[in-house]
């Protein structure tokens, strides 16, 4: 492992807001974790999206599928990082969305308040 794994973690893939809104169209979709705080998701958060906030997902691992790729979630893309630097070790495989809801939205995707 190099110097900047062990300091910052294993890398993780990121993917832009047009290649997730690809991704969630594939046959299988991939899961979508949420990792920000209800009132956020309250706000907007993309359809069929699972609301896990950063600090429950170490505890919470056993609802997160380990047969789909993960695309994580938040408001700017930090912490859906530290999210993914708990699930990549556990042998998830993942995907960041570049710049979070913020991204998404600037995009014009859709957005639900469900």
């Amino acid at each position: 492992m190099s110097f900047l794994s062990n300091l910052f973690g294993p890398p993780v893939p990121g993917a832009s807001p047009r290649d997730i809104q690809t991704r969630l169209n594939a046959n299988p979709a991939p899961f979508v974790l949420d990792v920000r705080e209800p009132v956020e998701y309250r706000h907007g958060h993309i359809a069929g999206a699972k609301l896990m906030p950063l600090g429950e997902v170490p505890r919470r691992l056993n609802e997160i599928p380990r047969d789909r790729e993960i695309v994580l979630i938040c408001a700017s893309g930090h912490r859906s990082l530290a999210a993914a630097r708990t699930l990549v070790p556990a042998g998830y495989k993942v995907l960041n969305l570049q710049g979070g809801m913020l991204a998404w939205q600037r995009a014009g995707l859709p957005v639900t308040k469900r």
